[in-house]
């Protein structure tokens, strides 16, 4: 592709859809935040591990959206899904833990990408 403009409305729109789970998910374990922590207790998690997991999913999913150290903030965000499809996905004895499981390896590689590209220019980082 030639036309820079168009690649990097690609990469703006790409931003947007990747952080959107994040973010929501970020914002609805504050909601249901005694919910959130019975359930990361039930995979062996510590649930004294919710607000960092709430910081990185909703300032890192912001970040990725603004486009705000975009790089930083997409390794992040790629070693959080990689982790949390390990942690709550690998019981493949179910269909959809399997299915999760591999939605989140395409969700890492999007975050691999976003790393290696940048931002793009509507961004603040602008690279």
């Amino acid at each position: 592709m030639n036309n820079p403009a168009l690649g990097d409305a690609a990469k703006l729109v790409g931003r947007i859809l990747l952080a959107l789970m994040f973010v929501l998910g970020g914002w609805s374990k504050i909601n249901g935040y005694a919910g959130t922590q019975a359930y990361m207790a039930s995979a062996g998690v510590p649930g004294i591990l919710l607000p960092l997991v709430i910081i990185v999913e909703l300032i890192g999913g912001l970040m990725i959206v603004v486009g705000y150290k975009t790089r930083l903030a997409a390794l992040a965000l790629f070693a959080f899904t990689i982790a949390a499809s390990v942690l709550f996905h690998m019981n493949w004895a179910q269909p959809m833990q399997q299915l999760l499981f591999m939605k989140n390896l395409a969700v890492a590689g999007g975050f691999l990408v976003l790393f290696a590209a940048g931002a793009g220019a509507y961004s603040v980082d602008k690279d």
